[in-house]
């Protein structure tokens, strides 16, 4: 049976994890880890002698390999699927990066404005909210230092 891993404790990609307590968290064999890494199913972190180091988030993904296995996926669409895993985490923390720094930006500029011009050049100040139709261009104002 897998030992819990508790997540708030550790940081889930610190690689920091050896092969064999890798294994009996992931309730593997360390040859099957080994095997995983050389075709690239589950890479590990090496230290610089080479050893290789596990974080949490590759013990999660081993535990995930081998419940899928356990289902009948195949190698191949159980690495796709790691892969699609990894893109979308990496573009959630794209995600919280834009949101952060919209926070920021809006933290600095609180007298910023938005308003909306149509084709015709009709502008319109919007509410926080609001939304646009199609056709309407959208800009941020942000007022000149000391206007």
């Amino acid at each position: 049976m897998p030992v819990p891993i508790d997540p708030t404790q550790i940081d889930p990609e610190a690689p920091i994890f050896p092969i064999a307590a890798a294994a009996e968290l992931a309730a593997m064999h360390p040859q099957t880890l080994r095997q995983y890494d050389r075709i690239g199913l589950v890479v590990p972190g090496r230290t610089r002698g080479g050893s290789r180091r596990y974080s949490v988030r590759d013990i999660e993904q081993l535990r995930e390999v081998a419940r899928l296995s356990t289902e009948g996926v195949r190698l191949a669409v159980i690495e796709r699927i790691l892969h699609m895993e990894n893109e979308v985490q990496e573009l959630r923390g794209r995600v919280r990066e834009l949101e952060q720094e919209l926070r920021e930006e809006r933290e600095q500029r609180p007298g910023a404005r938005v308003f909306a011009t149509s084709a015709n050049g009709a502008v319109v100040t919007l509410r926080a909210g609001t939304r646009v139709r199609r056709q309407t261009d959208v800009v941020l104002w942000r007022p000149r230092p000391g206007s």
